[in-house]
């Protein structure tokens, strides 16, 4: 008598952040996937001058600068995503209250109206979706930047659309992820 396979998945790690989930499969292999709360970013644009806002922002991980759309997490731990998720699936409404948010802590901007311009989603091992949205309304905030306690972030560094693809094409925003998606924002300015 053969003994009955677990298929079902197991979280093997939590962390504040991340999570670790692995699911049997019926050939003896393990499927496994991280979990992550999703992300947001934020394009800042002056349609009329033809120019973008990019942060400056000192990243740990990198050991250095690096230009960045403003931006951050949805939620601050695995515990207030669970929260949310028990509660609703809409995460457009949360993600987009955070955009607005992110765009007064990191740029010094105050965001009056938001559109969704992308959703970006990670392959299948690991799970991370990145809402990108668009500023449709904004204005400098009197008060600057709301910096959380560590970040190191410049905010006033406007860039034509021009020099905004070059620095992506050059390798000048490492966040590969969010350089593809605004690559496509500005191809469509073009049009």
């Amino acid at each position: 008598m053969s003994e009955k396979f677990r298929t079902e998945p197991e979280v093997v790690y939590r962390g504040k952040l991340f999570e670790v989930i692995q699911t049997p499969q019926s050939d003896g292999r393990v499927f496994e996937r991280a979990v992550r709360a999703p992300g947001v970013r934020l394009i800042i644009a002056d349609r009329e001058a033809k120019k973008i806002l990019l942060t400056k922002e000192y990243r740990q991980e990198l050991k250095g600068w690096d230009y960045r759309l403003p931006g951050g997490k949805v939620f601050d731990s695995l515990a207030e995503y669970d929260e949310f998720k028990s509660v609703t699936d809409s995460m457009e409404g949360a993600a987009a209250k955070k955009a607005k948010a992110e765009g007064h802590e990191e740029a010094g901007v105050d965001i009056l109206g938001v559109e969704l311009f992308k959703k970006s989603t990670l392959g299948a091992t690991v799970e991370w979706d990145l809402y990108v949205y668009e500023a449709t309304d904004w204005e400098k905030s009197a008060d600057g930047q709301a910096l959380e306690v560590g970040e190191q972030i410049e905010a006033d560094n406007w860039f034509s659309y021009d020099e905004a693809h070059q620095m992506i094409l050059a390798g000048e925003m490492q966040e590969e992820r969010v350089a593809l998606i605004l690559l496509q924002w500005l191809e469509g300015q073009n049009k």
